[in-house]
């Protein structure tokens, strides 16, 4: 295998690779073919305890560093990740199953995002503030919060991560990483590259096992003084209250319902590029994913009729495959979900225009699927897909298009297509939502912050704002000058 060397089975704890306390070991398995491919430690909240206060030794050294050395092992780091990303983007295909081009697409952005915050920790200065007062300076500096604790999804297990340690360790913080069991491997190994890019023991530490045990004990433990996490808007709203008992800053990336808006003078051909992979990019597992399909009525059938043919075409099979386009689906939860959002829709008016069933392929792999004449009644509507199911609805007027829109508590991205230079200004001001992409899907990239408004989130990923949420602001008045 080409990522033998990259397949860490192990916890990463101050510096040693360990097993979990009772040997309990949790099985990885690859959606595309159902075969176990490792084991990993099934830890909880001893391993977890014993990686916080790793962490918080390794703090007053690490955080003393200069910005220059910071700087420095982080693009270690990052040629660290360039160096290996044939075998990265193989291991992650191997357990999280999405092809092969995708997973190096994720693991060649995760390399951006490391060389990004490498390049703007040294520019997280302070100020000098004008005093009102004579023989008084006044002014603001900025200090790494502390031990931050990162918990980070299967979907896309390198690229978030690579979003949270970035700025955690280019401000000067360290680090306990609780990766997804689905998906262990590619969080594991960013412990291997850390060491090998010259982080000292206790900075990097990563452990695996019981999301409830290890998430308590993040949640319980003082030492900890920043959580961050992606995932669900459930599971978030819980952590935002587990963390209230110790006052810890908090930055959450949730759920998404995605509109994806198609008006009757955009460039059709650019639109259904578009929709194609907003919609089915990772079968559908995307927090970003176009969820509900908007088209304005006079180009709606033409639309629909040129989506679902592109739909049907795609090739579907295991992501190592050579032309695969859209891989399996990472468990059969997420199958028989996807199976009930459909029988919903049909059973709520909706057409099924291609397909709408598991793949003849059997296992995890599910047909791209479009349906048409969707309407409000239906769960689609105001459930988060995760899956490759694009509901179509039918618009008469922009008023209609940005009132169905914003009808969600989500509020992560958004897309529109329209020639109408004017419009787009207007969808910018009006659309409630953190990500807003005009003719284009592909807008996430480190120089931009990446975050959601209303239950979609809290606090910015990339760009300046993602290492402000690592750092706190001291204010010092130094008077008798």
């Amino acid at each position: 295998m080409i990522y033998s060397e990259f397949l860490k089975e192990a916890n990463l704890i101050d510096g040693a690779w360990v097993s979990s306390d009772d040997g309990g070991q949790i099985d990885v398995t690859d959606p595309a073919s159902g075969t176990v491919i490792g084991h990993v430690p099934n830890s909880g909240a001893a391993e977890t305890a014993r990686a916080i206060a790793a962490a918080e030794r390794a703090f007053p050294a690490y955080s003393a560093m200069s910005v220059t050395e910071r700087s420095n092992l982080l693009r270690n780091l990052h040629k660290q990740i360039v160096d290996n990303v044939d075998a990265l983007a193989a291991l992650l295909t191997a357990e999280q199953g999405k092809p092969l081009a995708e997973a190096r697409g994720e693991v060649m952005s995760s390399a951006a995002y490391v060389l990004w915050f490498a390049e703007e920790a040294r520019r997280a200065g302070g100020e000098v503030i004008p005093s009102p007062w004579p023989n008084r300076k006044l002014l603001t500096t900025r200090h790494p919060i502390g031990v931050v604790a990162a918990i980070t999804p299967w979907n896309f297990p390198s690229s978030m991560l690579a979003r949270k340690l970035g700025p955690a360790l280019a401000a000067g913080c360290t680090a306990v990483v609780k990766p997804a069991t689905a998906t262990p491997y590619s969080g594991l190994v960013w412990g291997l590259l850390a060491e090998r890019a010259g982080f000292p023991p206790g900075v990097v530490n990563i452990v695996t096992g019981s999301a409830r045990e290890i998430g308590n004990e993040i949640l319980k433990n003082p030492a900890v003084r920043k959580l961050t996490f992606t995932g669900s808007t459930e599971i978030g709203k819980q952590l935002i209250k587990g963390s209230a008992d110790t006052v810890k800053k908090v930055s959450m990336e949730l759920g998404g319902n995605a509109p994806f808006i198609v008006f009757d003078d955009a460039d059709l051909d650019r639109a259904v590029d578009g929709a194609m992979i907003a919609k089915f990019r990772n079968a559908g597992q995307t927090c970003i994913c176009s969820n509900r399909v908007f088209v304005q009525a006079g180009i709606y059938d033409d639309f629909v009729e040129r989506l679902s043919k592109r739909a049907a075409a795609l090739k579907v099979a295991p992501g190592s495959d050579d032309g695969a386009e859209q891989g399996p689906m990472i468990d059969m939860t997420a199958i028989e979900k996807t199976e009930e959002l459909i029988a919903d829709a049909v059973a709520n008016g909706g057409i099924v225009r291609t397909g709408g069933n598991r793949h003849a392929r059997g296992g995890l792999f599910f047909e791209p699927t479009v349906i048409a004449d969707a309407n409000a009644s239906m769960r689609v509507t105001r459930e988060e897909i995760f899956g490759p199911v694009a509901p179509v609805y039918r618009f008469e007027s922009e008023a209609d298009a940005i009132r169905m829109a914003n009808d969600t508590e989500y509020g992560l991205a958004a897309y529109a297509y329209t020639r109408d230079l004017g419009r787009a200004f207007r969808l910018q001001d009006r659309l409630e939502y953190g990500l807003i992409g005009i003719n284009e899907v592909l807008i996430v990239t480190p120089e931009v912050p990446f975050g959601g408004l209303k239950e979609s989130g809290l606090g910015k990923e990339g760009s300046w704002q993602g290492l402000d949420d690592y750092l706190e602001t001291k204010y010092t008045c130094i008077g008798g000058l």
